[in-house]
């Protein structure tokens, strides 16, 4: 492992809010992400509020997947148990590959925040056409955790001893061989 200091590598990201009764002004979990992420130094290619539809969820996510300027997509809404609660039914079949500990360390972590109400989460996470996606809860404060606790520290390349970030110019590999 080289001493030598690296630079912060800023990272296009979309942003989904899935619900039927947010909008933009009232949308404070999206906010949250947005000033979370830009905060840092991410840029955002796009942020909208999509209905509790499998299809018109998975048709978005699609959309970025398919965009090579989108390297990594945040849902926010939709992973509970609820009847309207479907986004990790649209999400999980495009992925190539599950980010399995994703939903372990976000449930563990959420865990000490408000205890077995943790299992309610279906938080996922994993890649798609070289593409990171993460499913994350409706409420900010599940957001915030996520964001704080993980992935502000995944999606920055100088965390050390790996992360997200230096793996991606190879996510794509098996379709250069």
């Amino acid at each position: 492992m080289s001493s030598k200091a690296r630079e912060f590598v800023p990272v296009p990201i979309a942003v989904m809010t899935v619900s039927d009764s947010r909008t933009e002004a009232d949308d404070k979990s999206g906010k949250l992400l947005v000033e979370r992420l830009t905060g840092v130094g991410h840029r955002i290619v796009e942020k909208v509020i999509v209905p509790d539809d499998i299809f018109q969820i998975r048709s978005v996510v699609s959309r970025w997947i398919a965009d090579t300027e989108v390297q990594v997509v945040l849902t926010t809404g939709g992973t509970g148990v609820t009847g309207f609660d479907g986004t990790p039914e649209a999400v999980t079949p495009l992925l190539e590959k599950e980010l399995d500990g994703f939903g372990e360390i976000f449930r563990a972590v959420s865990y000490e925040e408000i205890g077995t109400s943790s299992l309610q989460s279906r938080a996922v996470a994993g890649v798609a056409n070289g593409t990171y996606l993460f499913c994350l809860p409706g409420s900010s404060g599940a957001c915030a955790t996520a964001w704080d606790k993980l992935l502000v520290h995944q999606l920055d390349y100088r965390t050390r001893p790996c992360n997200l970030v230096e793996l991606m110019p190879r996510l794509l590999e098996h379709r250069q061989a």
